[in-house]
């Protein structure tokens, strides 16, 4: 999960006092087979084919850095809560994967560049996403993909990101823009969902 010290105060949420009980929302731990299989799809057309780097960025406790390292991917993952951290370690035990705790919008990955950065549910809550996603765009290799899932939750006070804005703060920096409807696939959710949810592929 991502948190920044500027980020609005309607999304600031205490991710370490989440950590124990995160896995318990069925598209978090992922836990109920037909959900684990229905994300594990998505992955499967998201990602490259052959076995990739993947900064996997707010991983939480790693449930997509799971579904990623189990199809050959080498998994970077990066969260600013420490329980967070340690319990996707544990998750991945034996994996080719690393978790490095640090905010998701400026990881903490030195030089090293990755053939996808892959982001669910954190762009939304950071105060500048066209400055984040040009960060972001320069971690990937030549070739490289962003995969963004997002969407807009509430009726009331919705918040989130659309997919139409992402795609316009997309299309400056990168060569190629997909968006996937994912509001109408309730396995995805482990219910029936009518808010606004997508997923961007992006490639550069």
């Amino acid at each position: 999960m991502a948190n920044t010290s500027d980020e609005p105060t309607a999304v600031r949420v205490d991710w370490d006092a989440e950590a124990a009980g995160f896995d318990e929302e069925p598209d978090h731990g992922l836990r109920d087979p037909r959900v684990r299989a229905a994300w594990a799809a998505r992955l499967g057309t998201w990602l490259p084919n052959r076995p990739a780097d993947v900064l996997d960025l707010g991983c939480g406790t790693g449930s997509l850095s799971l579904l990623a390292a189990e199809r050959g991917h080498r998994v970077t993952g990066v969260d600013l809560s420490p329980p967070m951290v340690e319990l996707a370690r544990t998750k991945l035990a034996g994996r080719d994967a690393v978790f490095l705790l640090g905010d998701a919008a400026a990881p903490p990955v030195g030089e090293q560049r990755f053939d996808v950065v892959l982001v669910r549910h954190v762009l939304w809550t950071l105060p500048d996403p066209a400055r984040v996603l040009r960060h972001w765009r320069g971690l990937l290799r030549p070739g490289g993909r962003l995969v963004l899932v997002e969407g807009v939750w509430g009726t009331t006070s919705p918040v989130g990101i659309s997919a139409d804005r992402l795609v316009g703060l997309l299309e400056p920096v990168v060569r190629q823009v997909r968006v996937e409807r994912l509001s109408d696939d309730p396995a995805l959710w482990g219910r029936t969902v009518h808010d606004e949810r997508y997923a961007v592929v992006a490639t550069v």
